[in-house]
């Protein structure tokens, strides 16, 4: 399997602009063989294994349900709501997701390689006043890690049983 690493995040990205807002941004990313667009990228995250217990709990205890149908529309470019999120911007190569309280983003990109892709995926917690808002995050930051690198990982395992 292609391994999952965090990168400093790319510059002139749609998820760049919260890079200076004083929040956390993060960057994982995998090179995987063969060109892989966006839409793949996102049915294969939004499907995967380790996303579906987040889709499912997000379903239950907040309402924001969420079927294969509608990650498949997200991915056509069709809605702009999907789940806890809705589509704050969206290029030919990237997408940036906001959750329902504007808190945190999410973002996936893929990036052509000679003989293959780059897939990214990364999120920005925006800053707080609140002390103990910053002090649950930075207590539960190792953990973002490695959820991350879960999520991305499990999607990767997804395509690269699809190639």
């Amino acid at each position: 399997m292609a391994p999952v690493r965090e990168i400093a995040l790319p510059p002139d990205t749609l998820l760049d602009r919260y890079r200076a807002d004083g929040g956390h941004v993060d960057c994982y990313v995998a090179d995987l063989p063969g060109q892989i667009d966006l839409a793949r990228l996102i049915r294969a995250f939004y499907t995967s294994p380790a996303f579906r217990p987040e889709r499912w709990l997000l379903g239950v205890l907040l309402g924001k349900r969420a079927d294969d149908g509608a990650v498949a529309r997200l991915a056509a470019g069709q809605t702009e709501r999907f789940s806890a999120w809705s589509v704050e911007a969206r290029g030919a190569d990237q997408i940036l997701l906001c959750d329902y309280q504007g808190k945190t983003r999410s973002w996936l990109m893929v990036k052509p390689l000679a003989g293959g892709t780059r897939l990214h995926f990364g999120s920005a917690v925006l800053p707080t006043k609140a002390r103990a808002a910053r002090l649950l995050f930075n207590a539960l930051l190792c953990f973002h890690g490695a959820y991350s690198r879960a999520l991305l990982g499990s999607a990767v395992r997804s395509l690269l049983r699809s190639l």
